[in-house]
């Protein structure tokens, strides 16, 4: 009886291993066949990982680059905010027209860039204004005693026809002369005297400065204190 059951006890081992290896056999022969579609598997999975990997660094690209925007434009608006008119004063023409330039971009304008220099055929700042319309914008940092004469008014009108411009700006640390504060308004071209400067400097927005073109100078006992302010 013990010799049966081992001899039944060998068989079952028997059996279950011929079982084994022809499952090993069968599992192997079904990879070797499956092998490009496993393959095709594994590749779709890599790929997939790999676009996911690098929209999440483009994410984070745009993420970072947008923070830093967003820190540069604070401390530009901070700067313009502890910025005077005394300050002004002190720049060079170029830094002029580049804090300019600035107030353009703060305001919404696009495409803004400073052209300023030899041979610029009386432009200082080019650019769009929010609303879509092309502009051209002389700048003249003069010291406050000083005052725009109407034929610097008649150079930034023939800037305006020489660039195709919608709109002409004048943007000047001074005043305007009566004479040129009149040709301006006649041709429809923003004159933006140190008054103005001022505000727009200290945040108003440089359309709603379009609505009061022309005003802002006073009288003669206006002027007459200016010259007291402002003399030599």
């Amino acid at each position: 009886m013990a010799a049966k059951r081992r001899s039944r006890t060998a068989r079952r081992l028997r059996t279950a291993r011929y079982k084994a290896a022809a499952g090993a056999l069968a599992a192997l022969i079904l990879l070797v066949l499956l092998r490009p579609l496993i393959w095709l598997y594994i590749g779709s999975v890599l790929a997939a990982a790999g676009v996911g990997w690098m929209a999440w660094r483009l994410w984070r690209t745009d993420r970072l680059l947008r923070s830093k925007d967003a820190t540069w434009r604070r401390q530009e608006q901070i700067a313009a905010g502890q910025r005077t008119l005394a300050v002004i004063d002190t720049l060079s023409g170029t830094q002029f027209e580049e804090v300019v330039a600035e107030l353009c971009r703060r305001d919404g304008c696009t495409q803004v860039r400073t052209v300023g220099g030899t041979g610029d055929n009386g432009a200082d700042v080019l650019g769009r204004l929010p609303d879509g319309r092309s502009m051209v914008i002389q700048c003249k940092r003069y010291a406050p005693h000083r005052t725009i004469a109407s034929r610097e008014v008649r150079d930034l009108l023939g800037a305006k026809v020489h660039f195709a411009a919608d709109v002409a700006i004048f943007v000047a640390t001074t005043r305007f002369s009566r004479q040129a504060e009149a040709f301006a308004v006649g041709h429809q071209i923003l004159t933006l005297h140190r008054d103005f400067l001022g505000l727009w400097n200290n945040g108003t927005p440089l359309l709603s400065l379009a609505e009061v073109n022309g005003r802002g100078q006073g009288g003669a006992s206006h002027r007459s204190r200016w010259k007291q302010t402002y003399s030599k």
